[in-house]
Formats: C-alpha cells, structure tokens, sequence
C-alpha cells in the first residue's frame, strides 16, 4: 500500500475532536473518504484525502498547496512565484506563512530568495532537493544524505513589511541545485523496490509530508516539463497555475499540461484542479498579446484567466537580483507592479476559497 494511512483515531486528532464525532461525520456526509482498507482495528483512509476533506469541511488548518508549471521556459513562471510568495508572506492583508518548493534545475528561485553565495553555500553541502531525488536512487534507506531540517532554509526573503516594518508572515526554501538535471533523467529508470514502496512521483510528499502544514500557503516551482519531477510537485498540489507569455509558442502546451495533469489526478485518485492562466509580460503595444488574451478569455468555460495581467516591466525582470533588505515596491518597482501582485495573491486565495471573492 503505496500510501499514508491513518485511521478514526488519528482523524480524531487531526481535527481536535472525539472518534465519534469522526464516525458521525462519515455517516452525515456522503463525501466523507471512504476507507483504503478496513482492518481488524477498524477502517483506514488516506490521510491526504482526509486532509482536503477536513480543510474543506470543518475549517481544519491545511496548507494551500499550488504548482507553478508551463513547458516553455522564459515565460516568467519563477518570478510570478516568487512575488506571489513574498507578496504573501509581506503585504499586510496576507500576512501568510509560506513555503517556496524549487523543483527547477535552473535554481532560479532559489538565488532569488537566498542569492547565489548562499546558494553556493548550501550546494556544497547537499542541503538541495537533489540530494533528496539522489537518495531515492541510491535506495539505501540507512545512508540517507538528505536532512530536510539542514535543508529548510527559514527567512528565506529579504523582503520585509511596507515602510519598513517587520514582515507579518515568512517565506522559507526547499532550495533546488543543477545537480537535479541529471537527476531527472535518471529517474525514469528507479526502481519500484519491495513491495513496489518506491514510487517515483512519491518522493517529495514523503520527505516533507511532516512539516507541510505549518505553512499556509506551499509554491511549487516546477521545471518546464512534465516529468517526474513535476510530477512530483503536483502529487502534493491542490492545484497548479500557468504563467505565460501570451503567444503562439508560450501557450501551445497550456492543453498538455491539463491534460496529463487531469490523468495524473486520476491515477492516483485524487483531485489536482487547474486554477488557471496567469498572463505575464504582456505588451499593450502588441496586437499578437491582445489577441492571444482574447483567445484565452473566450474559452473561459475550460480554463481559467487571472483578471490580473502582469505587465512587461524592466524592474518585474531586474527584482531576480538578490539583493539587501528591502520591501516589495523597492524590489518589484514603484510602476504597479505592487498593486498587480497584490491582486494576484488575493485572486490566488478566492480561487481555492480561503478568501471571499471582493465586492466590486
């Protein structure tokens, strides 16, 4: 049983109730989990539907977890997710905790949280997620490098409060390494080791699974594919947003990525909703932008658009630079680019419903 498993009791403790309550709700509710297995001890379930369930219904604190993918590099997908991040964790309407998973090869979320010293620093020491996807390989549980408290780098922004003030949230990293290049190709070949307990696409929720919700908010930055490593993102994702430029080439595998998405959900039986297209350095000044806009909006009915569009700005690209301390405009730019984040992270939050929609 290639899953996580908990039974009444720990369902019970999860949600601060008795067993009893939990056995009422499975009678009241017709979409209370069903049981994986029903043992000798009584019934089983698998604690990642059970925590959707118990977010959903019961106002259970679970983190909001979202994959950031586009198969086409270049589209700013990492900045989206990085200034998402931080607008969360710094903007006082947020205030939100926050974690930052960086799946990308490329590290560039990383060293744009942490800088490229700090990442240096931390490469050396295998405290990557590529020491975690090495291990996995290796298949020698008892020689395990990877440290998942090492590797959490707590504070990870250096962007603080507007005027000045203390952030009211935090970002933390998984950092990413180029070392994952080689990993990924290699772990098409893993082995499924006994009693098929090695999954692939399982790596990352088992690693982290302990600490997942003290965070309010978990941003997956996925590298432009879609293989196990994705995959990996999306297998503890609620749901995934797409960053693209809007032209030909940047929005050609928006309909592969629903599509082997919605597959992968099936697969492994549980929900990952596409929450939709976040349009990213668009030219007003562009006829091919506006119409490719349009495009996207008149098929509303099967994927979303973010109301929001973040504009094509020289500060948007120059806030990838790792620098002192420093609050969101002095980043991102004093041009509106506070304004559009901001609104993003609130559309972000009414989406998976953890705010109202706002009152136009």
């Amino acid at each position: 049983m290639n899953r996580d498993v908990v039974g009444l009791a720990e369902i019970a403790a999860l949600a601060g109730v008795s067993p009893a309550a939990v056995s009422n709700w499975r009678k009241r509710f017709p979409d209370f989990p069903r049981p994986v297995e029903t043992l000798r001890a009584g019934p089983i379930f698998d604690s990642h539907q059970i925590r959707r369930w118990l977010r959903k219904h019961k106002g259970v604190h679970m983190a909001h977890v979202v994959s950031f993918i586009n198969l086409k590099g270049g589209v700013g997908k990492t900045t989206a997710c990085v200034a998402v991040a931080e607008m969360l964790a710094t903007d006082w309407r947020h205030g939100q905790e926050v974690l930052v998973i960086d799946l990308d090869p490329q590290t560039n979320a990383t060293t744009m949280l942490i800088g490229e010293e700090r990442w240096k620093r931390a490469n050396a020491k295998h405290h990557t997620l590529a020491t975690l996807f090495e291990d996995a390989l290796e298949g020698h549980a008892t020689k395990r490098k990877f440290d998942l408290e090492h590797t959490l780098i707590q504070g990870a922004s250096n962007v603080i409060g507007e005027y000045g003030a203390a952030s009211p949230g935090s970002v933390d990293l998984l950092p990413s390494s180029l070392d994952l290049i080689d990993v990924q190709d290699r772990l098409a070949l893993m082995t499924s080791g006994q009693f098929y307990s090695n999954v692939p696409t399982d790596i990352l929720r088992r690693a982290i699974r302990s600490r997942i919700d003290e965070y309010d908010w978990v941003l997956i930055d996925c590298p432009p594919n879609l293989g196990i490593i994705t995959l990996n993102g999306l297998r503890i994702s609620d749901g995934f947003v797409i960053p693209t430029i809007p032209d030909h080439l940047s929005t050609y595998g928006i309909p592969q990525i629903v599509t082997r998405a919605a597959a992968f959900a099936h697969n492994i039986g549980e929900p990952i909703e596409p929450l939709g297209v976040i349009i990213s350095k668009f030219r007003e000044q562009s006829s091919l932008h506006e119409e490719t806009v349009k495009r996207l909006r008149a098929n509303e009915d099967e994927l979303h658009v973010f109301e929001t569009i973040i504009p094509e700005r020289n500060t948007t690209a120059e806030a990838a630079e790792h620098g002192a301390k420093q609050t969101f405009r002095q980043r991102y730019g004093y041009n509106g680019n506070y304004d559009t984040f901001r609104a993003i992270a609130r559309e972000l939050r009414e989406l998976v419903g953890d705010l109202e929609p706002a009152v136009a």
